[in-house]
């Protein structure tokens, strides 16, 4: 009894085999692909630095930053008191000028009269014919002058010429500022466009690209297309790239200024490829790998690389469309080892699967990849 007890303990237990779950995906030639990409940042197509016409000592700001402003609203103000002066000594002048020009007219009409009865000679009346023509022009000059030092008075306060918002603020109340000196900065409601800067030796590469897509790190489910409006002839003395600006007229209303964006520079490409996520390539011994997913287990196939895209690597070979890679865990696995395709169906054909699973993905927006699959565990 004691023996077959003991007997009993000592059978070994049943093996479970060993099914690791993976993240897939079936191999599909593409014919577009990412050139290069470049990260950029949000900005208004017209951004004006306003500042005072007249110089002065600013004694009062309106708004502050990020402040949303109308056409016609204050925006700052000088200390009029010298401009008001200065528009009094023209107001001044204009009168004088018009009592001269009064007295010089009286006096050649009535000269032009004594004329007639040749009282006075001709030369008399010429002379006084000149001071009325004279007096017009002093009085032409004063009204100038008056009209001139009005507008001059009208400056002294900064008011906004457009719908925008307010990204700077250059100078405060209680500085004295030269006439043209900035001192606000307003960007004009509308358009908007993505600033990047691009390296010298892709310039010309990417001149000709039509296709351009505009991705923001706030609204990552989100893509535009953008159009490259601009490509300074001139690099940056800092960065050594070439700004460009890619203007986005279809950005939604929840793009801000100043957002993170990034544009991707696409074109087709004149035979298909196959890409894959970083995640599925495994590096060892000097060699490049994938593995493949064949009867539920995986094998270990080498690949070549074309070039890489973003995120993903253009193959040159090893692999072929249609078969079925793992994309995530892949030092995880060994040749030879069972797999479970994460969100299929257990007892499903692997290919099959791998098929379902890629078609349960989200579709993507207009002119957008499908994500990359995340890591399994």
């Amino acid at each position: 009894m004691t023996a077959a007890l003991l007997g009993a303990c000592g059978k070994p237990a049943e093996k479970v085999e060993d099914v690791r779950p993976v993240r897939a995906i079936v191999l599909e030639p593409e014919k577009v692909s990412v050139i290069a990409e470049f990260p950029g940042e949000v900005r208004a197509r017209v951004e004006s630095r306003l500042g005072f016409r007249v110089p002065g000592k600013i004694t009062a700001r309106s708004v502050d930053v990020g402040a949303t402003v109308k056409r016609g609203q204050l925006l700052m103000q000088l200390d009029p008191q010298d401009l008001k002066l200065a528009q009094e000594q023209a107001n001044a002048s204009l009168r004088a000028a018009e009592s001269n020009l009064a007295l010089a007219r009286s006096e050649f009409t009535r000269y032009q009269d004594l004329r007639q009865k040749n009282f006075v000679s001709a030369a008399v009346l010429e002379a006084k014919e000149t001071s009325f023509k004279a007096a017009q022009a002093n009085h032409e000059q004063a009204v100038a002058a008056a009209r001139n030092q009005s507008n001059q008075a009208g400056y002294a306060s900064l008011v906004a010429d457009v719908d925008g918002v307010v990204t700077a603020v250059d100078a405060e109340v209680g500085q004295v500022v030269a006439a043209g000196t900035p001192v606000l900065r307003v960007a004009r409601h509308g358009e908007k466009e993505v600033v990047i800067g691009i390296p010298e030796d892709k310039v010309g590469a990417l001149r000709s690209v039509a296709d351009l897509r505009v991705t923001f790190w706030a609204e990552r489910e989100r893509q535009v297309h953008g159009k490259l409006r601009e490509l300074s002839p001139i690099a940056d003395p800092g960065t050594r790239t070439y700004t460009a600006r890619v203007s986005i007229p279809d950005a939604p209303e929840e793009v801000r200024l100043g957002m993170t964006a990034t544009v991707a520079f696409v074109a087709a490409n004149p035979q298909p490829v196959l890409k894959l996520p970083l995640t599925a390539l495994l590096n060892e011994k000097g060699k490049t790998s994938v593995w493949v997913v064949e009867n539920g287990a995986v094998r270990l196939v080498p690949v070549q690389l074309a070039t890489v895209s973003g995120n993903e690597v253009v193959l040159a070979g090893g692999v072929a469309a249609g078969q079925t890679v793992v994309t995530a865990g892949v030092n995880l696995l060994k040749p030879g080892q069972k797999v479970r395709l994460l969100g299929a169906d257990p007892g499903a054909d692997p290919g099959v699967a791998a098929s379902a699973a890629a078609s349960q993905k989200a579709p993507a927006s207009v002119g957008q990849k499908p994500a990359a699959a995340g890591a399994g565990k």
